[in-house]
């Protein structure tokens, strides 16, 4: 197809899940993972499309490294689960076009199609379209937004979510409650529940603080996660049945 693809980071996670999608499809991919080999530097100068896949934390520095070696015709992309922080660096460090892309999906799925991408269109023209096309032609679901509005949703699809999971685990550990011990108890939310939280706890630690730490957003959220904790626990202490009741009632008009 005569398009190179370089992926920095490709060499596990979503990195290599889309290399190996984009080598099925036909186009020359190259990886550049840990050990640094082959060199990013040259990958960025003689690809047409880099696309960043490190841990978040890491990001900003892989930008800063490949960014300014880049083509200036050539397209600068990321995978990261925030869009703001990357979309602004690679906006700084690259003459070439930008987007950020949020794969709404983890690497043990088989194909993307009916899953969810977040696509940021910062600066392109010319490879936009080819990469939608892309997509879409696999089946995804592409959603395009602005990337603050996008960091502001995740932390609540994302960040409050795995928030309140870290909890619910921390709460049953302190308690030195193990799950299996519960198994004759369960019921089928409990158990829908606890498989999130099975899932968290024997995932990548470092991939959940990342989703923690990294949104910009989360920190407001975490502070009306608390006043509701409180406002619940004060309604419990005192027996406040209709209290309670009624602030089921109004949650109600989220749905």
């Amino acid at each position: 197809m005569g398009i190179k693809i370089a992926i920095i980071g490709g060499t596990g996670g979503i990195g290599k899940w889309f290399a190996d999608f984009l080598l099925g499809q036909g186009y020359s991919v190259q990886v550049a993972g840990r050990s640094g080999r082959p060199d990013p530097i040259r990958l960025a100068e003689t690809s047409d499309v880099v696309i960043i896949s490190v841990p978040m934390a890491a990001t900003g520095d892989a930008i800063a490294q490949v960014g300014p070696h880049l083509k200036k015709d050539a397209l600068l992309m990321d995978l990261t689960s925030v869009k703001e922080a990357p979309i602004a660096a690679m906006l700084t460090a690259s003459r070439g076009e930008v987007i950020g892309c949020h794969p709404l999906f983890g690497p043990t799925v088989a194909t993307m199609s009916g899953q969810n991408i977040v696509v940021c269109a910062a600066r392109s023209e010319k490879w936009l379209p080819w990469w939608k096309k892309l997509l879409a032609d696999q089946g995804a679901v592409i959603t395009e937004m602005d990337p603050a509005e996008h960091d502001r949703l995740m932390a609540m699809v994302q960040g409050l979510n795995h928030l309140n999971t870290l909890a619910m685990g921390m709460v049953l550990r302190k308690k030195n409650i193990a799950l299996p011990n519960l198994q004759h108890l369960t019921t089928p939310l409990f158990n829908a529940k606890t498989a999130i939280l099975e899932r968290v706890l024997t995932g990548n630690p470092a991939l959940y603080a990342d989703l923690l730490t990294q949104n910009s957003y989360l920190e407001e959220l975490a502070g009306l996660y608390q006043e509701a904790l409180r406002e619940l626990i004060i309604k419990i202490k005192v027996r406040d049945r209709e209290g309670l009741a009624a602030i089921l009632t109004d949650t109600k008009l989220i749905l």
